[in-house]
């Protein structure tokens, strides 16, 4: 097994997790099996609790894992099928280590973070990082590990520690750091400044960790007499400085790091099993990429929810989005709507919100409501799903976007004027959605039904209707991938677009699994598409 371990330096923030996902992307272009881990040194058991400014949005495993967005990231680039406990918390970790004290497995021993704590963070790591993924038979050969947080911050000292000693206990040619940390360039002298590197690679060196790679993030392509500078005060080579800057699609990152020779680099320092590099999965990302880049028409989604002050709090539903309109050559412009802003006391509270927000609604080409909790704001977002109906404009709704579809539905069509959810009125006479019998309000964390769980359909031929008007209670756009959209959010897309019936008629030449072939088949291509006369 060989270990990556990712980490950064100077603030938090600047792509570890597109990087880490990256580097999995290529070692998979590459023919290796690859699994990821990310570690997040908060207490928190898991990443349930989170308000969504905190951290962004919760993303939910198959397994029912509530984790960091970053894993995420991980399924998506590397379209695999990620567990739980590849969400590592110092919660996590204590917990267990406490339980094994109570059960009296230490045998009267102190317990310490060293070696009890360090020695559970590097345990867990290796059992794992042995898991495999998708129901592949055989394990994985690499591990990326993002350790979150910075170098330096108090909270993450132990798991630093942990991997000071498992560097050791892997042996170098099973364990490489990548560290990576931002190299600004202050508008005042338009100079790109290195001495943030310097300064967050001696801290890791003075911890025990030599970085074998630094990634410097940047605005702009680092020159090379910068690149040669940290090379001289890191401790490194040129060849290990490698440049990430700006970009316009994070589906570029792993073609900039390709291009700068990292798979040599790590064939040889890891001597990794690598005998031919030409699998076509780069050269999808680097056509998708490219098509990325050319999009002309644009197609207009409001976002209508509560936390839209934070991009990341939707980051999945935005994805699945983009990858839709990537799919049928949109440019996606997504508009975010704060719900309480189209609410009428908005109107006489604060005016210019509330014509911005109608101004936005009216505007797009099709309409989403996310999941959430909660009352406040559900006005607004009934607002918008009536408007939606009623102007016949393709709208989805996702968990309690289709709970308040089914509820302004039942109020303006059937008269039911009382019809409400026991969650925002538990008294109320007509109860169209009530708590599942699994939910304990006690207790906050894991309390609902979450994971992959089967749908049957009753009909063989079942579609969704047109005009798009669609509610379900699951989160589809946990599953959507780069080549491989979900098939909600890309109906959504189709009927903004004024294509549905194109496609609808287009798939009944074509099976599902011809159009959104898997990653590793050589049949996706635009072709596909071109073949559905939707572009």
């Amino acid at each position: 097994m060989k270990y990556i371990l990712v980490t950064g330096g100077v603030i938090s923030g600047i792509g570890k997790g597109i990087i880490a996902s990256s580097i999995g992307t290529i070692l998979k272009s590459c023919g290796l099996r690859v699994t990821a881990i990310k570690i997040d040194p908060y207490i928190n058991i898991d990443a349930g609790t989170f308000s969504p400014y905190e951290h962004g949005e919760v993303f939910v495993l198959n397994d029912g894992g509530e984790v960091d967005l970053d894993l995420g990231n991980y399924e998506r680039f590397l379209d695999i099928n990620l567990y739980k406990d590849n969400n590592i918390t110092t919660g996590k970790i204590y917990q267990h280590v406490i339980n094994k004290e109570r059960r009296g497995d230490y045998l009267g021993k102190t317990v310490q973070v060293v070696p009890h704590i360090t020695d559970a963070i590097q345990d867990w790591v290796m059992n794992q990082a042995k898991v495999s993924v998708d129901g592949n038979k055989e394990d994985p050969q690499i591990c990326v590990i993002e350790l979150g947080g910075t170098i330096g911050d108090i909270e993450g000292m132990a798991f630093v520690e942990a991997f000071r000693q498992f560097q050791f206990k892997a042996k170098r040619e099973n364990f490489y750091n990548i560290h990576v940390s931002l190299v600004p360039q202050p508008s005042a002298t338009g100079e790109q400044k290195t001495k943030p590197t310097q300064n967050s690679v001696r801290a890791l060196r003075g911890l025990g960790l030599s970085p074998d790679l630094i990634v410097c993030r940047s605005s702009t392509p680092i020159e090379m007499a910068v690149k040669e500078k940290i090379s001289m005060f890191c401790h490194v080579n040129p060849e290990q400085v490698i440049c990430i800057h700006d970009v316009s699609s994070i589906y570029r990152v792993p073609l900039l790091l390709e291009e700068q020779g990292v798979v040599k680099y790590f064939q040889e320092r890891l001597d990794l099993p690598i005998n031919d590099c030409s699998n076509n999965l780069l050269f999808k990302w680097k056509t998708m990429a490219d098509r990325y880049e050319r999009l002309q028409k644009i197609c207009s989604i409001a976002l209508v929810g509560k936390y839209t002050k934070l991009r990341d709090c939707y980051a999945s539903v935005f994805k699945a989005l983009e990858h839709s309109a990537l799919a049928i050559n949109h440019k996606l412009n997504l508009m975010y709507i704060d719900s309480i802003d189209l609410e009428p006391v908005t109107k006489a509270e604060d005016p210019v919100k509330f014509h911005e927000a109608w101004q936005k609604l009216c505007l797009a080409d099709g309409i989403l409501v996310p999941g959430g909790f909660g009352i406040r704001g559900t006005l607004g977002k009934l607002q918008a799903i009536s408007w939606a109906r009623t102007k016949k404009i393709p709208f989805l709704g996702i968990c309690l976007g289709m709970q308040l579809a089914v509820i302004e539905f039942a109020r303006n069509c059937l008269n039911l004027k009382d019809a409400n959810s026991t969650e925002f009125d538990p008294n109320t006479p007509v109860p169209l959605v009530i708590d599942m019998p699994e939910h304990n309000p006690g207790d906050l964390g894991g309390t609902m039904r979450l994971g992959l769980r089967r749908t049957v359909f009753t009909t063989e031929n079942s579609i969704l209707s047109h005009p798009y008007f669609i509610g379900v209670q699951f989160h589809p756009e946990f599953s959507s991938r780069p080549m491989k959209p979900s098939p909600p959010y890309l109906g959504l897309l189709l009927a903004a677009t004024g294509t549905l019936n194109t496609h609808l008629q287009q798939m009944s030449k074509l099976s599902y699994s011809d159009i959104y072939s898997d990653a590793s088949d050589d049949s996706f291509s635009e072709a596909k598409f071109a073949e559905l006369d939707i572009n």
